[in-house]
C-alpha cells in the first residue's frame, strides 16, 4: 500500500512465519520438488498442497524417474516447522495425508521438450531445445536503498518473522507457536526511507499467557533486535497481537494453499508482481525461472551503478523459447541512457528458459529454503539469482 503526501509517502509490507498455513503448503510443495530434482534434475514437477485441520492434501502433476516417498516428506517437513503435537493444533504424526498426483499433460510436455524454434529450425541452437512451460509475465526488482538491494519494508518484515521463529525454536520465548505474521510501514522522503511508522506483529502462543507478557517479550526480544533504532521515534506505533489472543493458529485456524503469498515471496508490494507463484514448480515453469532471471538482471543493473532502482519485465508464450518481451524500467533513476540499458540487457543475458536454467543452476534441489521468508535478498542463502557476476560486463558496455 502506498500513500502519497507531497514528497513523503508510506509503504507497508508484510511477511509470515514458516508456520503460517500458506507457507506450510509452500514448504511441502518445494520439499517434494527438491526430492525429485535430487534424483532427477530433469523432473517436471507442478506440486500443489492444501492443509486444513488434521489433513494435508498433495496434488498436481509430476513426470519423473525419481522414487520419492511423498508422505514421509510431508511428515518430516511438518515436524521441522514445529507442528509436532496436537496441543499445537496440528501434528505431523497424526494428521491424515492424501496424495493425488498424476503425470504432466502430454500436450504441455510437447512444447517444453521441443520448442517452437527447434521444430522450425532443428539443431540451430542448443538453447532452443526447451520451450517455455507456460505463457505469462514475470518481474524482477532491485533498489540500492538496502545492502540486499531490496525494499526496506519487506526486508524488515522478513527479519521480524524469521526472528519470531528463532526465539521460538531456541526457547528464548518458550510459549510461542509456529504461526505468525509481521507488517512494517516505512516513511519515505524524496525516495529514501527515513523512519519506521508502524510495526505489527501477531504470533500464535500457548493458552494462558498474559497479553501484557507477550507484548513486552515481543517488543524486547523480537522487534528491538530487528528494527534499526535510528529509524524509531515517538511517531512509531506498535500493534502486538492486537486482538488480544492468538492461541488457535496454523492449519487448525485457516486453510492453507500453495502459492497464495506472492507479495510476501517477492518485493512486498513494491514494483509489479507476475501472474504466477513459485513454489512447487520445476524451473521449466517460467513463473519461477523467469522471475529469478528478472531479479538477477535487475540486481546486477543496480549493482553496476547504472540505476538506483530497476524493474525488469519479461513475458513468454508456452512452447516458445525466446521471450515475447523484455523491458527495463529505471523509474527515472538511470545514470545512463535507459534505452541503451534495454539494449544491453538483451545482449548480456540469454532469456531462453534452457539458458536461464543452465546459467543459474536451477535444476538443483535448492528451493525449500526459499519457501519461507522470501525468494529475494536472502543474505543467509547463496542463491544463484542473487549473485552479481554480470556487473563487469554491464559496466563495460557503457565504457
Amino acid at each position: 500500500m502506498t500513500i502519497i503526501m507531497d514528497s513523503h509517502y508510506l509503504i507497508s509490507s508484510e511477511s509470515v512465519t514458516e508456520g503460517h498455513p500458506d507457507k506450510v503448503c509452500d514448504q511441502i510443495s518445494d520439499s517434494v520438488l527438491d526430492a525429485h530434482l535430487a534424483q532427477d534434475p530433469c523432473a517436471r514437477v507442478a506440486c500443489e498442497t492444501v492443509v486444513t485441520t488434521d489433513r494435508v492434501i498433495v496434488l498436481g502433476e509430476i513426470s519423473s524417474s525419481a522414487d520419492v516417498d511423498v508422505e514421509a516428506i510431508v511428515r518430516s517437513t511438518l515436524e521441522e516447522m514445529g507442528y509436532d503435537h496436537p496441543d499445537v493444533g496440528f501434528s505431523y504424526e497424526s494428521c491424515d495425508i492424501q496424495i493425488l498426483l498424476k503425470e504432466q499433460s502430454a500436450d504441455i510436455a510437447l512444447g517444453v521438450g521441443c520448442s517452437h524454434e527447434e521444430r522450425s529450425s532443428p539443431g540451430e541452437s542448443e538453447a532452443n531445445l526447451m520451450g517455455a512451460g507456460d505463457q505469462g509475465m514475470m518481474y524482477g526488482f532491485a533498489s540500492n536503498e538496502t545492502e540486499e538491494m531490496m525494499p526496506l519494508p519487506i526486508l524488515l518484515a522478513h527479519n521480524l518473522t524469521r526472528r519470531l521463529s528463532e526465539v521460538r525454536k531456541s526457547g528464548l520465548i518458550d510459549y510461542l507457536r509456529p504461526d505468525g505474521k509481521a507488517q512494517v510501514t516505512v516513511r519515505y522522503l524524496n525516495g529514501e526511507p527515513v523512519s519506521v511508522e508502524t510495526v505489527v506483529v501477531s504470533t500464535q502462543h500457548r493458552d494462558g499467557v498474559d497479553h501484557a507478557t507477550i507484548v513486552e517479550d515481543v517488543k524486547e526480544k523480537v522487534i528491538r533486535p530487528v528494527i534499526p533504532q535510528e529509524m524509531v521515534g515517538e511517531q512509531t506505533r506498535y500493534h502486538i497481537n492486537p486482538t488480544g489472543r492468538f492461541v488457535i493458529g496454523g492449519p487448525q485456524s485457516d486453510v492453507g494453499l500453495t502459492g497464495r503469498k506472492i507479495i510476501v515471496d517477492t518485493y512486498g508490494g513494491v514494483g509489479r508482481v507476475g501472474g504466477g507463484c513459485f513454489s512447487g514448480k520445476d524451473p521449466s515453469k517460467v513463473d519461477r525461472s523467469g522471475a529469478y532471471a528478472a531479479r538477477y538482471v535487475a540486481k546486477n543493473i543496480v549493482a553496476a551503478g547504472l540505476a538506483d532502482k530497476c524493474e525488469v519485465a519479461v513475458s513468454y508464450a508456452i512452447g516458445v523459447a525466446n521471450p515475447v518481451s523484455v523491458w527495463v524500467d529505471c523509474f527515472g533513476t538511470a545514470k545512463v541512457d535507459e534505452l541503451e540499458i534495454n539494449r544491453m540487457t538483451a545482449e548480456v543475458f540469454d532469456w531462453r528458459p534452457y539458458s536461464i536454467i543452465k546459467r543459474l543452476g536451477l535444476q538443483s534441489p535448492i528451493y525449500k529454503p526459499t519457501a519461507s521468508y522470501g525468494h529475494f535478498g536472502r543474505s543467509d542463502l547463496d542463491l544463484p539469482w542473487e549473485r552479481m557476476d554480470l556487473v563487469d560486463r554491464m559496466r563495460a558496455w557503457f565504457d
